[in-house]
């Protein structure tokens, strides 16, 4: 039987450690929420994944993507 290969502590298959929200980047957040800004030029203006962006607006409670 073959062995199962464990990271090392403290790593995560490679990905680096998420840049922390500031006041600066949540208020930045709400004013496209408010405006309708599509999620992927928030994602390009932001330098945040979609996923990490829609992850925040739900946790603060904006509405942000698929509106029609």
């Amino acid at each position: 039987m073959a062995k199962k290969r464990v990271a090392a502590r403290g790593k995560r298959d490679g990905r680096t450690n998420p840049t922390p929200w500031t006041k600066e980047h949540v208020r930045d957040l709400k004013k496209h929420s408010r405006v309708k800004t599509p999620v992927a030029v928030i994602s390009k203006a932001m330098k945040r994944t979609v996923g990490a962006l829609r992850q925040q607006a739900r946790k603060l409670g904006l509405p942000l993507g698929h509106r029609r």
